[in-house]
């Protein structure tokens, strides 16, 4: 019983540095996107910050936190951000939309 065991530790281990080299692909990948600003840009970077997200969601999982606990937890630092009028939300106010937006979900 003890391999299995180890064999799922390894086997996690393993999932979260390829979710951790794939996080820092797509971060790369979206500074490559960025410099290049070709038409297709902004299709481009609805996929890499989809895929970031996505692979923060799934690096989290594997870090033993909860969907929900991340989500909360994001809803907390957004009301932290407002609260301490980030720039962000003091020239645009992305963050009380994004806060509306976490909410409706």
């Amino acid at each position: 019983m003890e391999d299995k065991r180890d064999m799922d530790i390894i086997k996690n281990m393993r999932t979260i540095e390829w979710l951790k080299s794939e996080l820092l692909s797509s971060v790369a990948y979206l500074y490559e996107t960025l410099a290049k600003g070709e038409d297709d840009t902004k299709d481009n970077l609805k996929d890499v910050v989809s895929n970031i997200l996505l692979t923060t969601l799934l690096l989290s999982r594997r870090l033993g936190l909860d969907y929900e606990e991340v989500l909360s937890s994001l809803e907390d630092n957004i009301k932290i951000n407002i609260i301490e009028q980030h720039k962000i939300e003091k020239w645009y106010g992305d963050l009380s939309e994004l806060l509306e937006f976490v909410r409706s979900k």
